[in-house]
């Protein structure tokens, strides 16, 4: 089979179309036919093996240990192994695998999975697992918003956060998202009651101050943001990926964060969000009932995923970069 692969870590440069043997699932595994797959901050880390603690945890310390780049996708099971009942030839699924989306075949367990919501195409499908999923906990496990609170959504044009604010609208909340010039239009049309174009203003420079705010882009101080947050309100930090640091990329804000927060009536949370069937089952129930529609930033073939990468690494994405396969 074709697959997006790498022998060595370092830029989207060392990424290369390769035939490879198609994997075989074991017995609780599920052999995918991959349609869609999209491309997410943490394909970024696995493929450069920053930050360098990544390596040390088990991805592999002079390569990576898993050499098929991707994480999410959406596809057709062509198998199943002999102790999976779950699924069957034919089911059409969404999820995360283990070894590596950028392919035509993939194999995934049968907890990283569920049946594709009905109303969504495989490319939007793809663009759920991760983004979507990070979103939902942040929003319902972590910000716990409720009707009529006041969330402030920053990175609200990108893979994370036109979730986000699809999902607080859904529960009742009204929200202002932070995005550039370009994007502020989609943002509204997600639902945002207003938006803040960064260019021109700060998150406080209105006065406002909110219960919720979830930061996915993580580029402002913490001093900032907690200014800006009620005195009993919650803090989520989401991601926030420096792609000039490698060493604490992503990292340093949240350990600030920890050290802060026993001595703040504010709550101050930094997100982990691990992909699992029963949160995936919730996503599609979501889909399906129309409370969010992902955005699909561009579709890129398999040849060009390098491409994919580079451009959610540059931050240019609005909503997500799925490849199709």
């Amino acid at each position: 089979m074709k697959a997006i692969v790498q022998d060595v870590y370092g830029s989207a440069d060392v990424l290369r179309l390769h035939d490879i043997d198609r994997p075989t699932p074991g017995d609780g595994e599920v052999l995918i036919g991959v349609r869609a797959a999209s491309a997410d901050p943490g394909v970024w880390h696995t493929m450069t093996g920053v930050p360098y603690l990544m390596r040390v945890i088990g991805f592999g310390l002079r390569r990576p240990k898993v050499p098929v780049r991707g994480l999410a996708l959406a596809g057709v099971v062509e198998a199943v192994g002999s102790a999976v009942t779950r699924f069957r030839p034919g089911d059409e699924v969404y999820g995360t695998c283990r070894s590596g989306s950028f392919a035509e075949y993939a194999v995934a367990r049968p907890n990283q999975l569920a049946l594709k919501p009905t109303n969504l195409t495989v490319e939007q499908a793809a663009a759920l697992p991760v983004s979507a999923m990070t979103a939902l906990h942040a929003v319902r496990d972590q910000a716990k918003v409720r009707a009529g609170q006041r969330v402030l959504v920053i990175g609200a044009g990108g893979g994370v956060g036109t979730f986000a604010v699809q999902l607080a609208k859904a529960r009742g909340a009204r929200v202002t998202g932070v995005c550039g010039p370009g994007k502020a239009e989609l943002v509204r049309s997600l639902g945002a009651d207003e938006v803040i174009d960064y260019t021109r203003d700060e998150i406080d420079s209105g006065g406002a101050r909110y219960d919720i705010i979830i930061d996915t882009a993580g580029n402002r101080p913490l001093s900032l943001l907690r200014r800006t947050l009620a005195p009993r309100g919650t803090l989520v930090l989401v991601g926030g990926d420096d792609y000039q640091r490698p060493v604490l990329t992503g990292m340093a804000r949240a350990v600030r964060l920890l050290c802060l927060s026993p001595f703040t009536g504010q709550r101050l949370r930094s997100l982990l969000s691990l992909v699992n069937a029963a949160d995936l089952q919730a996503l599609t129930e979501l889909a399906e009932s129309g409370a969010f529609t992902p955005v699909i930033d561009r579709v890129y073939p398999l040849t060009d995923a390098a491409e994919a990468i580079r451009r959610i690494a540059g931050g240019h994405a609005t909503g997500k970069a799925v490849v199709t396969i």
